[in-house]
């Protein structure tokens, strides 16, 4: 995976936490590759500099020093590589995702000996980490990130946390998250009874915590007719079952699918409706959208990135309460479920489209290039 085009000007792109290629599927990955399409789009020449991950969610200090030793490693035959073929010696370097469970150990280094701009691509601050069991990693993230000459950020909660403790002067830059955008879908109104769809990984934490508002939301309106297809997998499935199991045949579960398969059941839904708790911003909302499918979803710093509230979607408190209200209110209204629908597609083609995502890196990436 190194884009489309043969010309243009070389850059090394290296995702510390999941490479592009990486067998497992997630939004983290998908994003990567958008943002390799992208650059391609752009006129660059984006080839993957390294697959190293760097990731540890433990706080394992000896993981974190065997990762290291790798990382050392990577720099060496980087550098060596580049030495012995001038012609891929990238002319800028940009990772994706460095934080402080996935810092990036190799693209600062080699761009330092190379004399090519740095660039950090949705880098996330967090200072506190500085003590405890990821103190190391996050220091390296935090130096990575303010020695970068640009850090691009999706979301306004990442934008305020670099620019409150990046260095004087630092360039700053927005690129909202994106997607290629799928053929439109005409659905002139809603289905009979409405379908629902969540596409959600079933983890513990903030996920399964966004599935139990999501079934107390659901209690609230099981008076009304509807039916809720759910999407995902994971070490929570087994708490996920049980959350939804009293709402009987009007909730299927389908499992973890392959992203290509996605498609079909975001046009066929009339309505979205995944909490998103403390959700960086959340693919598949923008993916929702992009087939004419309004979302309604928690509203905070990352949902708010991509759902603009009563346009493509409605933004709620974080309670059940508030959840269902908006819910009922679209099921009860189809004529403004049907507005919503051409909203959604118009706001995404607007604001979140692979062409706008490359016209913007053109004129980012560009301007730190001779």
């Amino acid at each position: 995976m190194t884009g489309a085009l043969t010309t243009g000007r070389p850059v090394a792109f290296y995702a510390p936490l999941k490479a592009p290629d990486h067998p497992v599927p997630s939004g983290d990955r998908q994003m990567a590759r958008l943002l390799l399409r992208a650059l391609a789009q752009a006129g660059f020449r984006p080839e993957i500099a390294s697959r190293l991950r760097s990731y540890d969610g433990r706080g394992d200090a000896a993981a974190q020093r065997a990762i290291a030793g790798d990382a050392a490693a990577e720099r060496d035959r980087l550098l060596r590589l580049y030495r012995e073929e001038p012609g891929r010696r990238p002319a800028l370097w940009l990772s994706y995702h460095v934080y402080y469970k996935a810092p990036d150990l190799i693209g600062p280094a080699v761009a330092a000996d190379l004399g090519i701009p740095y660039v950090a691509a949705e880098a996330s601050r967090a200072r506190k980490r500085l003590d405890g069991p990821w103190a190391g990693f996050a220091a390296a993230a935090e130096a990575a990130i303010d020695g970068a000459a640009m850090v691009l950020c999706v979301s306004e909660r990442d934008r305020q946390a670099v620019e409150a403790y990046g260095p004087p002067g630092q360039r700053v830059g927005r690129l909202p998250p994106f997607l290629e955008l799928p053929p439109p879908v005409e659905r002139p109104c809603p289905g009979e009874p409405p379908r629902l769809l969540t596409v959600a990984m079933m983890r513990p934490g903030d996920k399964l915590a966004s599935y139990r508002l999501l079934a107390g939301a659901l209690e609230r309106i099981a008076g009304r007719p509807w039916r809720l297809d759910v999407i995902g997998d994971g070490t929570a499935a087994d708490e996920v079952a049980a959350l939804l199991a009293p709402f009987g045949e009007r909730v299927r579960r389908h499992g973890l699918l392959p992203p290509e398969a996605l498609s079909p059941w975001y046009a066929a839904a009339d309505l979205m409706p995944w909490p998103g708790l403390n959700e960086a911003f959340g693919m598949v909302y923008l993916e929702a959208q992009a087939h004419g499918t309004p979302v309604v979803a928690v509203d905070n710093a990352g949902t708010g990135t991509v759902i603009r509230h009563g346009l493509g979607g409605l933004l709620t408190a974080p309670d059940a309460e508030d959840f269902a209200r908006a819910v009922a209110g679209l099921l009860d209204r189809p004529e403004r479920l049907t507005a919503m629908r051409r909203d959604a597609r118009r706001h995404v083609e607007a604001h979140h489209s692979l062409e706008a995502a490359a016209e913007r890196l053109r004129h980012l990436l560009g301007s730190l290039l001779p």
